[in-house]
This record gives C-alpha cells, sequence and structure tokens, in this order.
C-alpha cells in the first residue's frame, strides 16, 4: 500500500502539502501562471455563452450581443434592451451565472497566493 499523501486532483493537485516545505519562487510563478490562464480561460467561455445567448435569444447583431455580454460578466449591467420573452430569462439566468463565474475566476486567480501564505503561516508554526 502506497503512502501518498495528496489525494487532490486537477489543478490543484499540484501544490504542495503543509509537511511540505514552500515551493520555490519559480513554481509560484508557474502556479501563478497556469492559474491566470485557466481564469482567462474561464472568461472567455463565459463570454461566448453569453454573446451567443444574446445574438440569438436577445436577438441583437455580434457586436451588440458582444458588448451586452462584456457588461453583464463585468457586473456594469445590461446595456441594449431585450424585448423576446427567451431573452429576458437568458438575460435573467446569465446575471446569475456571470456572477457566479466571477467569483470562480476570482478563487482560481488568488489560489497560488492564498496558499503560499497560508502555507508561510504554517510554516512559521512548525519551526517553533
Amino acid at each position: 500500500m502506497s503512502n501518498k499523501r495528496n489525494n487532490a486532483v486537477g489543478i490543484f493537485s499540484n501544490y504542495e502539502h503543509k509537511s511540505q516545505p514552500i515551493a520555490s519562487q519559480k513554481v509560484f510563478i508557474q502556479r501563478v501562471y497556469k492559474n491566470t490562464l485557466l481564469a482567462s480561460g474561464i472568461l472567455i467561455f463565459c463570454l461566448l455563452i453569453g454573446i451567443v445567448g444574446y445574438k440569438y435569444l436577445g436577438p441583437m447583431s455580434w457586436i451588440d450581443a458582444l458588448h451586452n455580454a462584456s457588461m453583464i460578466l463585468s457586473g456594469m449591467g445590461p446595456v441594449a434592451e431585450i424585448k423576446t420573452i427567451a431573452g429576458k430569462l437568458f438575460s435573467s439566468f446569465y446575471a446569475i451565472f456571470s456572477g457566479v463565474a466571477f467569483i470562480t475566476n476570482f478563487g482560481v486567480l488568488i489560489a497560488p497566493l492564498a496558499h503560499r501564505f497560508f502555507h508561510m503561516l504554517h510554516a512559521e508554526d512548525i519551526d517553533e
């Protein structure tokens, strides 16, 4: 039977356990870079959902759909008036989805920094 300490899966499996030494600055920078790429991918995916939804359910032009989706996703609010019931339902659910996406992206972006901070706090406890 193997004594495997890291049971995490996916992108978070490369973080060191609290009993291990803190990662080097190079590893930390790589984690920040990977998480920034992941957050960017999530953002682009969420924006594409909004663009397609507003284009076909709004209905509106591609540029207006991009503008409206960008404004909702950034938390600024809708720009164009939506006249169809399907468009209004999509807009409502997309606004809620965008809030969750924002919180998720924030968590993905700060994960390496928060992990390093809490790991350093724990490392000080071990030294004492």
